[in-house]
């Protein structure tokens, strides 16, 4: 849920005008800009060097690529970046109008965003407290000398803690929330960056363990070189005795162990779990669900998990708990001291963010230049207040219309889907039914929610961005622990209107669409109908198919975690993923073909990207009612519709966010998301006349239809 992981605080009046406080000097990189023509897709982009057969992806996007070059600022840019930069810019004009009035007419919620936005922004006032507003916290980190006083402030919100827990919609009991529990710990993006032991590896955790002493010596301590090798053994002990490998943790029914508060207790180990549960409010709570609890051998066989699968799964939050107790205090309090800084760096002087930048940002992700403040203190604010903002959005930027067309699409892909899991061959009919059920069930959602979220006393304090991230952890852990025992809230979004994005939830059967996505290259309300099938129609398809992918398959129509397939019907459409996974593994863009996409790993986006395509090609015939699509500017319908598919994932990346992406980024990398998907649809082979000449060329026998 977006509001649990926001941040905010507490508000004082103000006396001047709320004008923009000074920032630290930047300037905005020129970003690249990009021309959707007259009707969508601008036909001047098209290659005319690049064969569509050879390579679509280029074909489409080469000569923009081209063109231009990734900004400073960015990993990676192309026009899901495009779309997000200005729906940024969009929110920046509604809180420059708020600067720009007299703090004297604000309205309360008004001088919340207001105070927010110039907390963040004002560096010159970050610069001058130093580390006056993080040292009560490193003070009450210093002082937890006991496993039970660390326990006690793992569970208070804004502290980091090893282990974690959050309430949702139970999977297997929909109809009521449950707490979720599990492990964590880790500094680096994954438990392989620890694993791996190449040159490029070990610099990485060479300049993990720097940075790590950098800012345990900001903390205080004498020895920090010394400390911070003690640290990152306690990390690297987690990765590899804790961690669960990621494709393996992606198995819903692996990752759902229900217990009592009983057995969770035994869990413990000597650790004062009970302590912990109690002071985050989940002493009365009745069921827990352990997401990395270790099969035992009778449920490792009941779900056919093999030796290769067995060995990747760490020892989870039992493993946990022993660690915690048999490593020195003070080595848990230095991990939680660094945690404490390296999350709030941001609002600390600019040695901490440079320093945080340039680990993350420059090391791991390539990224020359940090984003402008004024860029990141938009996002602070979103993350804290981000409906209230949202609701101004919607209501500047989200034509009527642009809801309307969406429901005509929605309606379409619906009857695609339908018509799909009618003629599929190899489904029995009892699945079948199962299936439309869920279909039938489906609960689209469009724009924004009529219930925007108000933050009711989360107050935000002026000058004071530390306070006001511990302030809105604070109120999104009470928000979220008072659904507990409550009905389920179908209003509730996970993604704020300005978000451009969307998503599928399992345990709700929704599929959801935030307004900031409904803007070209995914919909334009005059662009072509060829154009906006195969981009948004595509989007929504996508999120269907989550519904139905290796692992939204096993919820049914009521959210339930439960086998609604026959075995036979499972066997056939796990071998179906089976071989998709086999084409993805073939995509090795790095190192010479010797760093490939994880198949295992991005299968549900696979599916869901095949799936979607497929699906919003069949309701974009729907759509055409059995006519013919007109011809514009030579390009067919069928050609259009394919390019806008091309157009949606046109970006390029630096090398090492590409390496982070394959490790850590369910998706598949852009080019494969487009090339991976048209070379199994036959419609695109006769669209661009492909033939076994053509480097993507897929034998018909050998190409993947699943819904």
């Amino acid at each position: 849920m977006i509001r649990t992981m926001l941040a905010a605080g507490a508000s004082a009046l103000a006396l001047t005008l709320a004008a923009p406080v000074a920032a630290q000097d930047e300037t905005d990189t020129p970003l690249p800009t990009m021309s959707f023509g007259e009707w969508g897709f601008d036909p001047a982009y098209i290659s005319q060097d690049i064969e569509p057969g050879d390579d679509f992806f280029a074909y489409a996007n080469q000569k923009w690529l081209e063109a231009n070059p990734l900004p400073a600022e960015f990993s990676r840019f192309g026009a899901f970046n495009l779309l997000r930069e200005k729906s940024t810019s969009d929110v920046q004009t509604l809180v420059n109008e708020l600067l720009k009035k007299d703090a004297s007419t604000l309205s309360a919620d008004e001088k919340r965003i207001v105070d927010a936005y110039n907390a963040y922004l004002d560096t010159n006032s970050i610069e001058a407290a130093g580390l006056t507003n993080i040292k009560p916290y490193l003070d009450a980190i210093d002082g937890a000398e006991t496993p039970a006083a660390l326990a006690s402030l793992w569970a208070t919100p804004g502290y980091a803690s090893p282990l974690g827990g959050y309430v949702s919609v139970d999977a297997k009991e929909p109809s009521r929330y449950s707490v979720y529990l599990g492990s964590g710990g880790l500094g680096l993006p994954d438990r392989d960056y620890y694993l791996d032991d190449s040159e490029k590896g070990r610099n990485i955790q060479a300049k993990y363990r720097e940075y790590l002493a950098f800012l345990l010596g900001e903390a205080g301590y004498a020895d920090a070189a010394g400390m911070a090798q003690k640290v990152y053994d306690f990390e690297d002990t987690i990765a590899r005795t804790v961690s669960w490998d990621r494709a393996t943790r992606r198995n819903r029914d692996l990752t759902y162990t229900a217990l009592t508060h009983a057995q969770v207790d035994e869990l413990a180990n000597g650790f004062p779990l009970e302590t912990m549960l109690q002071k985050m409010g989940l002493g009365q709570t009745d069921r827990f669900i352990v997401s990395d609890m270790p099969p035992s051998a009778e449920r490792a066989a009941e779900l056919g998990l093999d030796e290769a699968t067995l060995a990747k799964i760490g020892g989870g939050t039992p493993a946990m708990t022993t660690l915690i107790m048999n490593t020195p205090v003070d080595v848990l309090q230095a991990w939680t001291a660094k945690e404490m800084l390296e999350n709030n760096a941001a609002i600390l002087p600019k040695r901490f963010d440079d320093a945080d930048f340039a680990f993350y940002g420059t090391l791991l992700q390539g990224t020359p230049e940090q984003r402008p403040r004024w860029k990141r203190s938009i996002a602070a604010t979103e993350g804290m207040l981000g409906e209230l903002v949202g609701k101004s959005y919607v209501e500047r930027y989200f034509p009527a219309e642009n809801k309307a067309a969406m429901i005509d699409l929605v309606s379409n892909l619906r009857k695609a889907l339908a018509e799909s899991i009618d003629e599929i061959d190899w489904m029995s009919d009892a699945t079948k039914r199962e299936a439309m059920a869920k279909l039938d069930s489906f609960d689209p959602k469009i724009g924004y929610r009529d219930n925007l979220e108000t933050y009711p006393d989360l107050a935000i304090t002026a000058g004071n961005p530390v306070a006001n991230s511990m302030a809105a952890a604070e109120w999104g852990w009470q928000d979220m622990v008072s659904k507990l025992g409550q009905p389920i809230d179908r209003t509730e979004w996970f993604m704020l209107p300005q978000t451009v994005n969307a998503y599928y939830n399992s345990t709700k059967n929704e599929i959801v669409f935030p307004a900031a996505i409904l803007q070209q290259p995914f919909f334009g309300i005059s662009a072509d109908d060829a154009v906006n099938y195969g981009g948004i129609g595509a989007v929504i398809g996508h999120e269907m198919g989550h519904g139905f992918d290796d692992q939204g398959s096993k919820s049914d129509a009521t959210g339930m975690l439960r086998n609604w397939w026959t075995d036979a019907d499972r066997q056939a459409f796990d071998k179906l993923g089976n071989a998709v996974v086999a084409q993805y593994d073939q995509f090795c863009p790095l190192d010479d073909g010797a760093t490939c996409v994880n198949g295992r790993f991005t299968l549900g986006e696979n599916i869901g990207d095949l799936g979607g395509l497929s699906l919003a090609y069949r309701a974009y015939k729907i759509h055409l009612d059995g006519k013919e699509d007109k011809v514009i500017d030579g390009l067919t319908g069928d050609q259009r519709f394919f390019l806008a598919w091309a157009q949606v994932w046109r970006s390029q990346q630096r090398e090492e966010a590409a390496r982070t992406r394959l490790l850590t980024d369910p998706h598949s990398p852009e080019e494969f998301r487009v090339n991976g998907i048209v070379r199994n649809m036959d419609a695109w082979y006769d669209a661009f006349n492909v033939t076994p000449q053509d480097d993507l060329y897929l034998p018909p026998e050998e190409r993947i239809r699943i819904w």
